[in-house]
Formats: structure tokens, sequence, C-alpha cells
């Protein structure tokens, strides 16, 4: 199974529902992934240009990809960025296979 990090932002809308009735949202997060195969890895908010984190494990990119499309459509968040996270042994792998790929920098 693959990982996947997600950065998100709630709308104004939601920290409004959210203050009004506090909620902890990582079983619904989990909830959603289990529900394509998947496992909830962590979920964190944060300070910063971003709202929140989530490290989740998805069978596939199709399966992480309805997961997204779910919670983007979902209208409670201004922005949900999923991010594919490859393992070191992958970076690796890729490393050796750049070899073999015949780039031209444009204009050279």
């Amino acid at each position: 199974m693959a990982l996947y990090l997600t950065r998100f932002s709630y709308t104004a809308e939601t920290w409004a529902r959210l203050t009004k009735n506090p909620e902890d949202r990582r079983e619904a997060a989990r909830k959603y992934i289990e529900s394509v195969g998947g496992k909830l890895h962590g979920f964190w908010y944060a300070f910063g240009a971003h709202d929140g984190y989530n490290l989740w494990e998805a069978p596939d990119n199709v399966a992480m990809a309805a997961v997204a499309i779910a919670i983007g459509g979902g209208g409670a968040v201004s922005e949900f960025e999923t991010i594919p996270l490859l393992s070191v042994e992958e970076t690796l792998e890729a490393l050796g296979r750049a070899k073999a790929v015949a780039y031209r920098p444009p204009g050279a």
C-alpha cells in the first residue's frame, strides 16, 4: 500500500461550526480511508499555511483519489492537497531508472 500526506484548510464556516460544537475529526477521517481499504496513520492540526495534515495509507492512487474527491467536494475545506510519498527504497529505484531517461533541457 502507498502512503499519502494531505494538507488541508477548513473554511471559516467550518471553524465556526467546530467552535460551537467541538468534534474530534480523526474518527471521521479514519472511516473515510477505511471505506476504500486504507488506514489513517496520523491527524494533526497546525499553525501556518495549512490548518492540518493527515498521513494515510491507501491501496492505490484511485482509492486515495476517491477519498480526496469526497472530502474536497464536501464543502468543509477550502484547500485539500494530497501528496504521494515515496519510501527511500522507491526513491533509490527511481534514481536508478533515471539513468535510462534521455532528458534534454529546453534549448539544449
